[in-house]
């Protein structure tokens, strides 16, 4: 799959823009502050309906405007489809001009791996922000994730609220914690799953770009499973609810569950959170992403669209060169830089420039 051209309307610094892709390597270069990185984020939007840089969508829509249109057309196995993001009052959806109602039948058409700088604070930020992270790219990967996600947190905020109470009744909050517990399973099994596959790669991509060995992602969950079986994951949440009840009445929230995850960047036995540098963290990040081209080819049976955005700058020649055996024409890819000079001719020479200036392309 790769995305042919798209269209923007009002969205951040973009009055109007249009502009056709090649299915292979694109580089949009130009200033800091010109849009570059805005029209990547407005790529994301339209495979994942919301930015992967602001919570808020009124963020993305260009000051004095009321709403912002996306608008893209893709190929896939030589199929055109038109898909269309509508931010305004109310989030519309349009695939070839039928309104989607469902989120969850929207996302996943598209799929979308992105690097950004700010995407160190999966390593150095909250568990909160990994488990999105997990969540978005689960989200792509399988249809019904979302859904699935979505009645956890429904049932999870229904079960805080009623540990709120002075006065419980029991069978009520066993009902609550059983339909929980059926939505925990299935998040465990994807979420387990999803990791061990990132650790059949990330290994050996991290060790070829950087010659350092035994980089690893550890799944962290707030209860001690010794499996990852269906039946067994279902009696031990019942077991480990049961002995927390008396915690959760007291604290009046659910301390244990799937929204207790976190995830763990390892080089051997050191926690690059703690002791990785800045620049171990960002490549570790970076092999994360290109672990996960696998991962949707395998699943999806199809080429996700590859977002780099600034990727270069802190690279040095040897990582840069490294990381560019990753990069292909087999992939759509769209890179931002600064400076063409960061980028290796040989790469240079084959791909489509795009400069940007104040939301605006330049034409040469």
């Amino acid at each position: 799959m790769f995305i042919k051209s798209i269209y923007l309307k009002n969205f951040r610094n973009y009055e109007e823009l249009n502009i056709d892709f090649k299915n292979g390597i694109n580089i949009i270069y130009g200033d800091n502050g010109q849009g570059k990185t805005n029209l990547l984020e407005s790529i994301y939007v339209l495979g994942l309906t919301k930015s992967h840089r602001s919570f808020i969508d009124n963020n993305l829509i260009k000051k004095g405007s009321r709403e912002s249109l996306i608008k893209a057309i893709s190929v896939k196995d030589n199929i055109e489809t038109t898909y269309e993001v509508n931010l305004k009052e109310n989030k519309q959806l349009k695939i070839d001009g039928d309104v989607i109602k469902k989120v969850s039948d929207y996302i996943s058409n598209i799929n979308i791996i992105i690097f950004y700088p700010d995407d160190l604070e999966i390593i150095k930020g909250s568990p909160n922000l990994r488990r999105r992270y997990i969540n978005m790219e689960l989200s792509q990967l399988y249809s019904n994730y979302l859904v699935i996600l979505n009645d956890y947190n429904k049932l999870l905020k229904m079960r805080n609220d009623y540990l709120k109470n002075i006065v419980y009744d029991d069978n009520y909050l066993d009902i609550l914690t059983n339909y929980l517990i059926e939505k925990a399973v299935n998040i465990y099994i994807m979420r387990k799953k999803f990791i061990d596959k990132i650790n059949l790669s990330i290994n050996e991509i991290y060790e070829n770009i950087s010659t350092i060995k035994d980089f690893n992602v550890k799944y962290k969950t707030s209860i001690n499973f010794e499996s990852f079986d269906s039946n067994y994951l279902k009696e031990k949440l019942k077991e480990s609810f049961k002995s927390s009840l008396n915690n959760d009445i007291r604290l009046k929230t659910t301390t244990i569950g799937p929204h207790k995850d976190d995830i763990e960047f390892y080089i051997g036995k050191y926690n690059l959170k703690n002791y990785g540098s800045q620049g171990q963290q960002r490549l570790a990040i970076l092999t994360l992403k290109l672990a996960e081209i696998e991962i949707f080819k395998n699943y999806t049976k199809t080429q996700p669209i590859l977002l780099l955005d600034d990727v270069f700058s802190e690279l040095d020649d040897t990582k840069k060169n490294n990381l560019l055996n990753y990069i292909n024409n087999d992939i759509q890819t769209i890179i931002t830089t600064t400076d063409l000079k960061n980028i290796d001719k040989s790469i240079i020479d084959t791909s489509k420039l795009i400069e940007i200036s104040d939301g605006k392309i330049i034409m040469r």
